[in-house]
């Protein structure tokens, strides 16, 4: 047997180990094969691991398990896993998300104590090099202030799911009003927004967004609720530039960057539904629907006279009178 193939044999002996096992249509799906390889894989997981079980499911569908204790010593980590771990770790810290990076280190410390003492000094030192060749995946620049007491309050609500309540100022307001909330994500940037409904308001109400810096202090109810059907929050992501959304803004985006520009450009995306046109000149046209104009808007700054906003027009007055030339481009 091939390194290669002994490797996509571990990986499904791992895939078995789950509670539901692993069908032919999920290897097919997960190693890019066709059904008849998928068959051959599940051969040769029966010989090398007699403790196989095959058996129907409720689906009609042939699902293969090991019980996890058979292969258990087989998956070490490796140590770029582990690294990939530790960096992890640090971009939760660097985002503000305290709750799920002390929730990782914790995961970091128990996949640890699994690792057989005589593989562990040697994981161990591979580890720190490659640590040290990512700069410990450091992320300079600005980033969101926490309170520790706000963030565990919302990642509690959140899983439950439970109600919050916390008093919250709008942009206008002398004073800030208690509100309570069906939370439902967070929107994560430069700003944080916790996306949620507002109880008050009628269930057809769209969800709002609360800017999670502007929230001092905040509590747990002991109410639950039910997320919105067919609510996705990575589709409602997608309908901000960044982390600010706004119906009122949502709409087509159209950005030409310069020939000189357009190579780096190519090398952006800007957004996770872009579609990208070059011209005749050598010019780079970017489109996408999102809205968040004042996002747009401190993004684009850093491409100076690099860029033009051709839509929506309203963007593309915001930008005209701040247009600079920059000796670099992003």
């Amino acid at each position: 047997m091939s390194f290669a193939k002994a490797q996509d044999l571990l990986k499904l002996a791992m895939l078995a180990t789950r509670r539901s096992g692993v069908s032919l249509e999920e290897i097919v799906e997960e190693f890019g094969c066709v059904y008849r390889t998928a068959q051959r894989m599940t051969e040769a997981l029966e010989t090398t691991f007699p403790q196989t079980e095959a058996s129907e499911g409720e689906d009609r569908k042939k699902r293969w398990h090991i019980p996890a204790r058979y292969v258990a010593a087989l998956l070490s980590p490796s140590s770029e896993e582990l690294a990939a771990l530790s960096a992890g770790i640090s971009q939760l810290e660097q985002a503000g998300m305290l709750q799920e990076a002390n929730l990782a280190r914790g995961l970091a410390q128990k996949v640890r104590a699994l690792v057989p003492p005589e593989k562990g000094t040697r994981l161990a030192v591979d580890e720190e090099a490659l640590l040290e060749a990512l700069g410990h995946a450091a992320r300079p620049g600005p980033k969101p202030a926490a309170i520790r007491e706000v963030d565990t309050a919302i990642y509690e609500a959140l899983k439950g799911p439970f109600l919050l309540r916390f008093p919250y100022r709008k942009r206008g307001q002398a004073k800030p009003v208690d509100r309570i909330v069906a939370p439902h994500g967070l929107l994560l940037g430069v700003r944080r927004y916790l996306v949620a409904r507002d109880t008050a308001k009628p269930i057809s109400a769209p969800l709002q967004h609360y800017r999670v810096e502007e929230i001092a202090e905040a509590e747990v109810l002991p109410e639950s609720f039910e997320f919105d059907a067919g609510f996705d929050i990575r589709q409602h992501a997608e309908r901000g530039f960044g982390s600010y959304e706004n119906s009122a803004e949502y709409g087509d985006v159209v950005w030409r960057f310069s020939p000189e520009a357009a190579a780096r450009a190519r090398r952006f995306v800007f957004h996770p539904t872009q579609t990208v046109e070059e011209e005749r000149d050598g010019s780079l046209l970017v489109r996408f629907r999102a809205s968040g104009l004042l996002e747009m808007c401190w993004h684009l700054y850093s491409w100076g006279t690099s860029v033009e906003v051709l839509q929506p027009e309203r963007l593309r007055v915001m930008v005209h009178e701040y247009r600079r030339r920059f000796d670099a481009l992003p």
